[in-house]
């Protein structure tokens, strides 16, 4: 509320307006909303941007952009970064803007809101006022000071911004979406059959948890009226194409037609070793080494696992069937991901789980290495050395979750070159092809997933290395951040070209 009067002062002009130059702020929120309010914003910053070519906005309003593999970052931080990079060197691109936000600690920490992150690709960060990132439950809570936010920073780049796409059909996209339409902006939406395939799935059950059926339920509202603002709706392919999106989507059919939804691409950043790579992954590989005991008769097989620790990624699922299908026994399984420094609840819970299935076997213990998360070039550095045949740990790749609607983490370990597993639900067997470039998974119970991991194992060394190769092909040649890049350029564009669409 008192906010709020702050905003209802500042609208009324120099008369009242002034009246905030006697407010205290309490901390550095209120600080930074009554500096807004007071100055132009980005006053300092705005002149970055080129007079001419387009200037478009990407999000990823929940997790930590800089840090993926903690909390609600995933493979979404590391594909805006690298499709931001390629967008910002697309011909007609003048800038690309990532909008994240910023909590109070992380306010406290750093006050910029506007920061290149390099030539043409910035970063600007939406103050929350919240003492902790906000999580899907929580973002709708904020939903009109984040499009207040939006509007206001995004008015004040010196420029006007053509596009924002966005991804997620939360609270936190519509704030956006709302933003987008109060600045002039064209909106694009990435649309994927959850959360109405989940709805639906959900309603099959008669025990169905009500307070998630009202979630999902909100959810299938979000993403129905995402998808009605947006001037370009554009898919995830799955196995079958756009059809079970469509499916979900019917408005979609009706308005682009049947097997006329796009679906671009998504891409893998070329690979860049840090500079002290070599060091870094030797202590890693020594870790693993360890875990691995002495070769014995053969070498022994790492099934390495790297995402955050939640629910949906499965990490104690994975656990479960390592162990009950004797798995355990002849392979080492690490899993990269999640924070040291302060867990959030979903990763204390997965831990928590992962601790009880090891309870009361301390071989499976001994062969379990759950290492925080890493940088994206050391997860896929790690990934190379795994995949080199020149040393006595032979490796597998195992993605457990219950669906990945695409899988960046997936295709970085077919472009690394290691033989890899996916779970047959979602849009991962859009690429991989079962017993040809790797082997789908049925991840639905830990039974099923212990078969899968059995057949992974079963693999001969020969077998391994030609479907490695094939996968390896396939990403290099296919799904480059490049290629993205110059897919969506091309909606962009034409989205600012045709003028945006007015909004039901």
């Amino acid at each position: 509320m008192r906010h709020a009067a702050w905003l209802l002062l500042a609208r009324y002009g120099r008369r009242w307006g002034n009246r905030l130059r006697m407010m205290e702020p309490a901390d550095t929120y209120e600080r930074l909303l009554l500096e807004t309010l007071r100055h132009t914003p980005l006053a300092a910053a705005r002149r970055s941007l080129p007079a001419s070519g387009l200037v478009v906005a990407q999000s990823m309003l929940l997790g930590r952009f800089d840090r993926p593999g903690e909390g609600l970052s995933g493979g979404l931080s590391v594909l805006l970064d690298s499709v931001g990079e390629a967008l910002a060197s697309t011909a007609g691109v003048a800038g690309v803007l990532t909008v994240v936000t910023a909590c109070r600690p992380d306010l406290e920490d750093d006050r910029v809101l506007l920061r290149r992150r390099s030539r043409g690709h910035w970063v600007l960060r939406l103050p929350v006022d919240s003492d902790r990132p906000v999580g899907p439950q929580d973002v709708g809570e904020h939903r009109e000071a984040l499009a207040w936010w939006a509007t206001t920073l995004m008015s004040a780049l010196g420029r006007r911004l053509d596009v924002l796409h966005v991804r997620y059909a939360d609270d936190g996209s519509l704030a956006l979406a709302e933003a987008a339409r109060r600045v002039g902006a064209g909106l694009v939406f990435t649309a994927t059959p959850d959360p109405h395939r989940q709805m639906s799935e959900r309603l099959d059950h008669p025990d169905a948890d009500p307070d998630q059926v009202r979630l999902d339920l909100h959810r299938v509202y979000l993403a129905d009226r995402l998808a009605d603002r947006a001037d370009r709706v554009v898919g995830i392919a799955g196995r079958g194409g756009t059809a079970e999106l469509v499916r979900h989507f019917p408005q979609l059919s009706r308005r682009y037609g049947t097997g006329r939804l796009s679906a671009p691409p998504e891409g893998v950043a070329p690979y860049e070793p840090p500079p002290d790579a070599a060091k870094r992954c030797r202590l890693l590989i020594d870790r693993i080494g360890g875990a691995a005991g002495p070769a014995e008769e053969s070498r022994r097989t790492v099934l390495l696992s790297v995402g955050r620790l939640h629910p949906v990624k499965q990490q104690d699922v994975l656990v479960r069937a390592w162990i009950e299908s004797g798995c355990h026994r002849e392979s080492v399984l690490v899993l990269v991901g999640g924070s040291t420094r302060g867990p959030d609840p979903q990763e204390s819970l997965i831990r928590d789980r992962i601790r009880a299935a090891t309870l009361g076997n301390p071989e499976a213990r001994e062969r379990l290495l759950l290492l925080p998360a890493l940088s994206n070039a050391d997860v896929r550095t790690l990934e190379r050395v795994l995949a080199d045949s020149g040393h006595r740990l032979r490796a597998r790749y195992v993605c457990p979750s219950a669906k990945e609607e695409f899988g960046l983490a997936v295709l970085e370990a077919m472009e690394a070159g290691m033989v890899v597993a996916g779970p047959e639900r979602g849009g991962v067997p859009h690429y991989l092809d079962d017993g040809v470039n790797g082997l789908l998974l049925d991840t639905s119970t830990s039974y099923a997933l212990g078969q899968g991991l059995l057949r992974l194992l079963a693999l001969d060394d020969e077998t391994a290395e030609t479907m490695a190769r094939r996968a390896q092909h396939l990403v290099r040649s296919r799904y480059s951040a490049a290629a993205m890049a110059q897919a969506l350029a091309g909606h962009y564009a034409d989205v600012a070209s045709r003028g945006r669409r007015e909004a039901p």
